[in-house]
């Protein structure tokens, strides 16, 4: 049997205010905490669900004292289900990311932006009907 994919882990100066935030953006609800760390899902995993069949990745948000230096090498991407992107992207203003260029160029259909603590993410194109 191969690995599963189970968290995506962020490091952080504020987990607390980090997973909020993408709580709001993605419909998630904290499903763990500990010192200096929360973990953020879409669902409750056990080792029995785990084991069985692949499930949808936690997202775990970890201090750290250092800044963020360069460009993360790793980003999510997310899709509007229910708005246009353009919505979708002012509504994530309004949560505290804001927009930013990392050399994308022009002549593109999604939006960079970033999420409050400066961790790039994309706006891809909208899911709704």
């Amino acid at each position: 049997m191969a690995s599963r994919f189970t968290e995506l882990v962020v490091d952080c100066h504020d987990p607390e205010g980090l997973a909020a935030f993408w709580c709001e953006v993605l419909g998630f609800e904290v499903i763990d905490r500990g010192e200096g760390k929360v973990e953020i899902g879409s669902w409750v995993p056990t080792v029995e669900e785990v084991r069985a069949r692949q499930m949808p990745p936690t997202l775990l948000f970890v201090h750290v004292p250092e800044d963020r230096a360069v460009k993360n090498r790793l980003h999510l991407d997310v899709s509007p289900i229910d708005r246009s992107t353009e919505d979708e992207v002012t509504r994530l203003l309004a949560l505290g990311a804001r927009k930013t260029d990392v050399g994308q160029g022009p002549d593109r259909n999604w939006q960079v932006m970033a999420d409050p603590e400066g961790n790039e993410f994309c706006v891809l194109r909208t899911l709704a009907p």
